[in-house]
């Protein structure tokens, strides 16, 4: 491929480069990546070419439906129906699937059939032995038409190259405007031949993110003719099509003996013109090779952040693939030009913000933001101005934003964990006056004075916990009987709560800080000292009935988990739930139950397809448990975290296509296995300091921001060293199994000693 320097990326068409993290050796990084993992099992990651935190994520789609199609990719399947050009990593939701191409040579029937059947759609089978991927790079052969399809993609475009068998009487491609990642709605679709090399189109689709444009601009290497379908069966005369399932046949003219086809599609989510501008900013010539090459040296670029050395090659593996899943999104939402679709879905123009989207909040807030404060705090404050933006376009935070749309997915208010942690970690590069008034805000659901981006009972609908009615009471319990996932709310809430004075703390805002301090401790209302577990209380006071803490039924007092699983949310007081638990030796003691006991779970289990990876009943493949290793270290008993902690890395990641165990979450499964690799885990986002648990390699270097470096030593180490026998920072003896977020960044040497 030919070689695009640095120095150009910089200076040129992406907007951004890590140049600073290359080592002067320039290792490829990228050969560590194995982005097939995820891909299988309900990892619900896609293996397609995309750019960290790029608007393209441009992918082979394999299934449509099911809760394995949420990623478009599914590792076990044997046919692909397509690529299109946007997907979601790790989710467990699905959305998104736009503008799917499919190369032919032959006309076929314009359906997707759920499964290979050549007679009613257009499927083809392929075979792993022909398929091949790197970052920002896909290549697959289409066995049906024995057609070579190649993807890259920059920022906001992706490349498509086709090669059709020599001698092929005919060279096509599918433009197909209706599939979407779990089939969702779109009433609106368009398409139009701008030339006969230039097509554009747009849809609107109202899915998990209610009401959803996408736009693209496609320019092709070659002439094509176009046969226009308003749906599989009905033609359509003319240069255009508008239709709820709008399609075109492109058939092109290809120079004598010429067998291959390129195809640059620029996005927008604004409008045409924007898509026609992303591509000309970012595509302005016909080198594939040369964009493949940009995209891999981009990646490679930002893998550089973190070193690390390692005679465990399967290790090396998992790290630089966790490292990568963390990269892809959030994405960005604005164009070339500083325009962007807001939350009230109008049209705006800033050419000093960059808009971001796909905000899996109460996934993220665990370890994926806390890992970006050392690696890329940068990125990280310029997301945070983006939820400040959309606070302001919304009026409160974001839960779980889609598209410039919220969801409403889930429970809490952990945009104020992502604010609050960067600002307590010194990285404030945002205002944080709006900070605060967005995280009180938020905390209660007032959008008094403020035009949300839809009405504003449907925005309380979608939003707007019932448990917030209650959580401001004198007793401050929400009822079970009076709202459900009651014990989850309330476990949430008082942890953002006590995110909120901590904010008002730094700001000197003692009121504030007086108030939310007492709402952070009610936790307590929940923990039934008789079962020492957290427990759902009706509105009288009393604990509901009957009580099964394996049970994960739903609807339940609990969120995609068991009392098991939630008993443990606490990482603001630590010392207050062990003395509220009864001492050390009942936490500990409770502690190991949660590890040792049966991992069998009671109730509808079909209902638990999230309460995945099970140590007992720790779930490692759900976000609630990810804290809960590290409790140990609180109570007096880090070598029981070290062991775990190896345990965790050794059995739940591992380099096959399920190599994950449970859903990637947008990150957030893989910033887990990131931090514990090196020894480090954000306990509890907010307190400027991290965990210290089990380092799995023997050196670990993190090139800061600012050209420092930290050094995590590990002489020696070796997988039957499960424990730690010594430490030292710079040289001076470490006690404490915590290290702070400024002894990181000002850079140094943690040095750790092993033994079995």
């Amino acid at each position: 491929m030919k070689k695009l320097s640095a120095i150009a990326l910089c200076a040129g068409l992406l907007g951004f480069c890590a140049c600073s993290h290359v080592p002067t050796d320039n290792p490829s990084y990228t050969d560590h990546v194995n982005v097939f993992i995820g891909t299988g099992g309900h990892g619900h990651t896609f293996p397609g070419a995309t750019l960290p935190h790029g608007m393209v994520q441009l992918s082979p789609d394999t299934r449509f439906n099911g809760w394995d199609a949420c990623a478009g990719y599914h590792y076990d399947d044997t046919s692909i129906a397509g690529f299109s050009h946007t997907h979601l990593s790790g989710t467990g939701i699905g959305d998104y699937g736009d503008i799917l191409f499919m190369p032919v040579t032959a006309e076929k029937p314009l359906h997707i059939s759920e499964k290979y059947d050549p007679e009613n759609g257009y499927r083809s089978r392929f075979s792993h032995e022909r398929e091949t991927a790197r970052p920002g790079y896909y290549k697959v052969t289409l066995d049906d038409d024995s057609i070579i399809a190649e993807l890259t993609a920059t920022l906001r475009t992706g490349w498509h190259r086709y090669t059709y068998p020599t001698g092929a009487s005919r060279h096509s491609l599918i433009v197909d405007m209706e599939p979407s990642i779990h089939s969702r709605k779109h009433p609106v679709t368009k398409l139009r031949a701008l030339n006969d090399s230039v097509l554009v189109g747009m849809r609107t689709v109202k899915g998990w993110a209610p009401c959803r444009d996408i736009y693209f601009y496609a320019v092709f290497s070659a002439p094509f003719k176009a046969q226009f379908y308003a749906d599989a069966d009905n033609a359509v005369a003319g240069d255009s099509v508008n239709s709820a399932n709008a399609k075109a046949v492109l058939t092109f003219d290809l120079p004598d003996g010429a067998n291959q086809l390129l195809a640059k599609v620029g996005l927008s989510a604004v409008d045409e013109n924007g898509a026609h501008l992303n591509l000309e900013a970012e595509a302005p010539g016909w080198d594939f090779d040369a964009v493949a090459e940009q995209a891999d040296e981009i990646w490679n670029n930002e893998l550089a952040r973190i070193d690390i050395e390692t005679d465990e090659d399967d290790q090396k593996e998992i790290f630089y693939t966790s490292l990568y899943h963390t990269l892809v999104q959030p994405g960005v939402a604005s164009d070339t030009d500083g325009r962007y679709r807001t939350m009230a879905h109008e049209i705006a123009r800033d050419t000093a913000y960059t808009n971001y989207t796909v905000f899996s909040l109460w996934d993220t807030f665990r370890a994926l933001h806390p890992l970006y404060t050392l690696i890329t705090p940068d990125d990280n404050q310029a997301y945070i101005r983006s939820l400040l933006r959309k606070y302001d376009e919304q009026g409160i935070l974001p839960k779980w934003e889609l598209a410039s749309n919220e969801t409403g997915t889930m429970i809490g208010y952990h945009a104020v964990s992502v604010i609050v942690d960067a600002a307590m970690k010194g990285q404030c590069d945002f205002d944080l006056e709006k900070a605060l008034e967005a995280s009180i805000r938020s905390s209660v659901y007032d959008t008094t004075g403020i035009t949300p981006a839809m009405d504003r009972s449907v925005l309380h609908h979608k939003i707007m916990p019932e448990a917030l009615r209650y959580k401001n009471l004198p007793e401050g319990i929400i009822p079970c009987d009076k709202t459900g996932s009651s014990v989850a709310l309330g476990l949430e809430f008082a942890y953002n709560d006590w995110l909120i004075a901590r904010l008002a703390e730094r700001m000197g805002r003692e009121d504030l800080r007086i108030r939310y301090d007492s709402l952070a401790q009610a936790y307590r209302h929940y923990l039934d000292p008789s079962t020492k577990k957290m427990r759902g209380r009706l509105s009288d006071g009393s604990w509901t009935t009957p009580f099964d803490p394996c049970s994960v039924e739903r609807p339940s007092d609990y969120v995609e988990g068991n009392a098991w699983q939630w008993s443990w949310f606490v990482p603001q007081d630590i010392d207050g739930f062990m003395s509220a638990m009864g001492g050390k030796e009942v936490l500990d003691q409770q502690l190991d139950s949660l590890f040792t006991m049966s991992s069998e779970l009671t109730g509808n289990k079909s209902a638990a397809a999230d309460v995945t990876g099970l140590i007992g009943q720790y779930a490692h493949g759900n976000e609630p448990s990810h804290h809960i290793p590290y409790i140990y270290n609180y109570i007096g008993e880090p070598r029981k975290t070290q062991a775990l902690v190896d345990h965790i890395m050794r059995t739940q990641y591992h380099t096959a296509p399920d190599g994950l165990a449970g859903n990637e979450d947008v990150g957030q499964m893989s910033a887990w296995y990131a931090l514990s690799s090196l020894g480090l885990y954000s306990f509890c986002p907010g307190k400027p300091s991290y965990a210290i648990g089990r380092p799995m390699f023997r050196k670990a270097t993190l090139h800061l921001a600012d050209g420092k470096t930290f050094s995590i030593n590990v002489p020696g180490n070796a997988p039957e060293k499960k424990h730690i026998r010594s430490m030292k920072l710079n040289g001076k003896g470490l006690v404490d199994y915590e290290i702070s977020h400024t002894d990181i960044m000002n850079g140094g040497e943690l040095t750790i000693e092993m033994e079995e």
